[in-house]
């Protein structure tokens, strides 16, 4: 019998629970419950968290990016966001690795190469920034 268990179990054989330490377990369990209702109070009395002022300054394209998302001031975010949407609409993310962006000739002109990670292009685009 001893043969046929996993051999972690062999060390620490499993217990059977009594009457009384099910009872025990039960108000143990029933216990903790309380107190969550506290912490909900807690987070809900926590101010708002607000973004970061740096990602939302409004940034000028350069001419080069301002081809793709336009030439007035955006923040970061709404760059990347824009950048994001014209990659998926003329499909430039690589069909094998969509880590991957196949850059066409827009695109070629902001980021100086044929093919860049989505994390290379993040910092490039951010050089295009004043």
């Amino acid at each position: 019998m001893r043969a046929l268990r996993a051999p972690w179990r062999a060390c620490n054989p499993p217990k059977e629970l009594s009457m009384a330490t099910a009872k025990k377990a039960a108000t143990a369990k029933a216990a903790p419950a309380a107190a969550p209702a506290t912490k909900k109070a807690a987070t809900a009395a926590a101010p708002k968290r607000t973004p970061n002022a740096a990602f939302m300054k409004p940034m000028t394209p350069s001419a080069d990016l301002a081809a793709i998302v336009g030439a007035k001031p955006l923040p970061r975010t709404e760059v990347t966001k824009k950048v994001w949407e014209y990659i998926k609409k003329n499909k430039l993310q690589d069909a094998t690795n969509k880590r991957m962006i196949n850059a066409d000739a827009k695109l070629k002109a902001v980021l100086k190469k044929p093919q860049v990670s989505m994390f290379e292009m993040t910092k490039i685009i951010s050089t295009h920034l004043s």
